[in-house]
């Protein structure tokens, strides 16, 4: 078996493309989960299950980058950082990944 040096772009890469995978799954749009599975197009639980799959895969992403001392929080906003640290996948998740400061309430 060859030995593949790994670099740390190439984590990075691959964690930017699972964050786009998840996001892509958030919105509805296509990824190659659809072209995977096309039938779970017919069935209602298919977007909750596309979504569940692209989280895992980041979450699986950020896990390596962790082992491996890679910094990934720098890539994502706070409060996305925030939500892949806490690993679960909630409603909150899907109702404020694309949260923004603009929109926030502001306690006063």
């Amino acid at each position: 078996m060859e030995n593949i040096n790994l670099s740390v772009e190439y984590f990075l890469k691959k964690l930017d493309e699972s964050k786009v995978h998840f996001e892509r799954a958030l919105d509805c749009k296509h990824t190659e989960f659809d072209d995977l599975y096309p039938y779970m197009i017919e069935h209602p639980q298919f977007f909750w299950y596309k979504r569940y799959v692209a989280w895992s895969e980041l979450l699986t992403i950020v896990k390596l980058c962790e082992e491996l001392n890679i910094p990934w929080i720098e890539r994502f906003a706070s409060h996305q950082a925030d939500y892949v640290s806490k690993r679960v996948m909630s409603g909150k998740v899907l109702d404020c990944w694309y949260e923004t400061n603009d929109t926030r309430e502001h306690v006063g």
